[in-house]
């Protein structure tokens, strides 16, 4: 394995997980917002309305994304193992 494969298994790496991740930091941001726009309007200043909605619609939206999710890990993971014996 060269030093230039290397750093390209570990770029794919970074960008696969910033795929995978960036829409449900998205949903995490977008619901943030709402709940503190709406913490903003009534004056509620409690830690917990802005704490449970974001955990709920991100786990939403990784069962909604599991099977794209997965599929790109798998996608990933079959290419690296394709990769293997030319790298020896």
């Amino acid at each position: 394995m060269t030093v230039d494969s290397a750093v390209e298994i570990t770029r794919q790496a970074i960008v696969l997980s910033l795929l995978v991740g960036t829409p449900i930091m998205g949903i995490a941001m977008i619901v943030g917002l709402i709940i503190s726009l709406f913490q903003a309007v009534t004056q509620l200043q409690d830690q917990t309305l802005s704490f449970v909605p974001k955990i709920l619609a991100m786990v939403g939206t990784v069962i909604v994304l599991m099977p794209w999710i997965f599929g790109m890990i798998v996608e990933y993971t079959i290419e690296l193992w394709h990769s293997i014996p030319g790298s020896l």
